[in-house]
């Protein structure tokens, strides 16, 4: 059996839709499925059960002979959510709560970081787990916090050679963007975001850059497709002897000019944008720059290519947010 907390989510139901393509079926959400449309995100595929979180260890103490992985991939991740309180319960407290179940009931675990605990670059963005490299990291949001805390005290765990999970990878996704995204708001992808502007108006709009080294639209990130995180998760799947933290990237970044570039590519028109200001709220804890150093999980093994920032955006346009049913 493989839970996927999370799994109605963006990136929980793309790897879903892996795992089945893999011909797995022992499949269990755990998830809140909302009043929204987000159930379409696992309408396609095969499941065990569909668990509400509050029911979550009920199930996995029930099932745990069963069970050989969790991708905890459910969490707040919202950058803009306020409720500190919140967010540790559910990201922090709840994560390292599995880690322990997972320990001791001889179960894996594959989790989701996050490239928010890299906070404005300064420290960089390599992937180094250990307890000093990681304590030189200052994430600007509550969100990149719980990530950073999580990372840390699995870390110290580590270190002390406690009782550990038969496998523990974590993932510092980096701006993941693909199908089954739709419900998320203001927290969608810009791809998502722009490509109804384009339809209605024939022009995009990106944000004012507020730092003197960067033009408008010219703010670095690394936009990653989903597939690629996919398959990364998949790889650690395959591999139970690999442990650590790694990041999940592109390994390349790119400028929101070029993400919006290559939708209108993606539509066949010629670009056309806009800039406009943003929000103040957001300015001091803005990214201008992130990129993955992808050196340690190639090191691991990964020897997957990744995919190109307009391959991936012609894919996404074309064969989903174009199409009648945009859903993986």
């Amino acid at each position: 059996m493989i839970v996927v907390t999370g799994g109605a989510g963006f990136i929980g139901s793309n790897l879903l839709r892996g795992l089945e393509a893999r011909g797995l079926h022992d499949l269990v959400v755990i998830d809140r499925l909302g009043t929204d449309e987000k159930w379409r995100n696992i309408a396609k595929r095969e499941l065990a059960a569909v668990v509400p979180p509050e029911e979550c260890f009920a199930f996995l103490d029930a099932h745990a002979a069963e069970i050989d992985v969790i991708f905890h991939l459910g969490a707040i991740s919202s950058t803009t959510e306020t409720d500190a309180d919140l967010i540790n319960q559910s990201n922090f407290a709840l994560t390292l709560k599995l880690f322990d179940w997972c320990a001791w009931r001889g179960a894996r675990l594959i989790y989701a970081s996050s490239a928010a605990t890299y906070g404005d670059g300064a420290a960089g963005f390599d992937d180094d787990g250990g307890l000093d490299a990681l304590a030189k990291l200052q994430p600007l949001n509550a969100y990149g916090w719980s990530k950073h805390a999580t990372d840390r005290r699995i870390a110290r765990l580590v270190e002390k050679g406690g009782p550990l999970p038969p496998q523990w990878v974590g993932l510092k996704f980096f701006n993941v963007y693909g199908p089954n995204e739709y419900h998320k708001g203001g927290q969608k992808s810009v791809v998502a975001h722009i490509l109804p502007q384009i339809e209605a108006t024939g022009r995009a709009r990106l944000f004012k850059s507020y730092h003197p080294d960067y033009a408008d639209g010219g703010q670095l990130r690394d936009f990653v497709w989903v597939g690629d995180i996919v398959e990364i998760m998949l790889w650690a799947y395959d591999h139970p002897a690999v442990s650590g933290l790694f990041n999940a990237g592109s390994g390349q970044a790119r400028s929101f000019a070029d993400l919006a570039k290559a939708v209108f590519a993606a539509l066949n028109r010629a670009p056309a944008i806009e800039f406009i200001d943003m929000p103040e709220s957001l300015r001091p804890k803005y990214q201008y720059f992130t990129e993955a150093r992808m050196d340690r999980l190639r090191a691991a093994g990964y020897d997957k290519p990744l995919t190109a920032l307009e391959d991936g955006v012609a894919t996404y346009v074309r064969d989903y947010l174009l199409r009648e049913d945009p859903y993986a």
